[in-house]
């Protein structure tokens, strides 16, 4: 068991580092967004020209001024959870360390650095510190909406393939090679670029049999424009209804999404209050 000062001590950085509901943590993570904005600004900067000769020294020792200071931020990220794993693999735990990797990885490849720009990402902490919750909730069930459709989209996606497939063979059987539809594969772009109804121009069928296909790929792909657009809107009615109501993350395991009134976590069982 963890002595009461240690744990006292990671609980009072896990909140001024993870939560917003404090003073302290507001301010952490308010300085963090600006920081964050800064740097992006700063690799924006550098990547114009007559900018970076006159100021490209500067510009990089800023830089790695940005970096010690992220690096030490991602630390603290570890040292102020029970289970650091939780959040390494976490989706802004991923964020945060992809928006490191490319400083370090400039050190032995060039042009890594502007890789940099990856730290815009960090910026969605601003739905956590200006409490702009419902925002994280809809993000929460959409997700949920998506994972729980992906399958139905799946199928509906390799019948269309399939579709592209076979239309694409027969255009290549009507059509003759000097109309642009020289082998399968050209045909079957022309198939998908038609079914999606985006119909880029470069290729176009000259016969009227040619002509007639092509009407049925079209019409087909606006029939089928509301099939995953059906299945994502069933789902989210579905999510909908299991939307979460918590944002304070657990110190344990830093996950969210706790019901207004739970006292432990449910996911790990621990506390989220000590």
């Amino acid at each position: 068991m963890e002595p009461k000062d240690k744990k006292d001590w990671r609980f009072s950085l896990h909140e001024i580092i993870y939560e917003s509901n404090t003073r302290a943590g507001k301010a952490f993570d308010v300085g963090l967004l600006i920081a964050i904005f800064t740097s992006i600004i700063v690799v924006m900067l550098d990547s114009v020209e007559h900018i970076h000769r006159q100021y490209g020294t500067l510009f990089n020792r800023i830089e790695w001024v940005f970096c010690a200071l992220f690096t030490i931020e991602y630390i603290l990220r570890l040292v102020s959870i029970r289970r650091p794993v939780k959040y390494v693999f976490s989706l802004l735990g991923i964020i945060d360390l992809i928006a490191l990797l490319p400083s370090y990885l400039s050190i032995f490849f060039i042009g890594a650095q502007s890789l940099l720009v990856f730290r815009a990402l960090r910026l969605l902490r601003v739905f956590r510190i200006f409490k702009l919750g419902h925002f994280l909730t809809e993000i929460n069930f959409l997700t949920q909406a998506l994972k729980d459709s992906i399958r139905k989209i799946s199928i509906f996606l390799l019948t269309v393939l399939t579709l592209t497939i076979i239309l694409g063979s027969i255009m290549y059987l009507v059509e003759k090679r000097e109309n642009g539809f020289s082998n399968i594969p050209e045909s079957i772009y022309w198939a998908i670029v038609t079914i999606t109804t985006v119909g880029y121009g470069d290729i176009s069928p000259v016969t009227p049999m040619g002509k007639f296909v092509a009407s049925i790929v079209m019409l087909t792909g606006y029939a089928i424009i509301a099939v995953p657009t059906g299945i994502i809107t069933h789902d989210l009615a579905l999510a909908a209804r299991k939307k979460k109501h918590k944002y304070e993350s657990c110190p344990n395991c830093s996950k969210e999404g706790h019901d207004s009134d739970a006292l432990f976590c449910k996911y790990c069982g621990s506390s989220l209050y000590k």
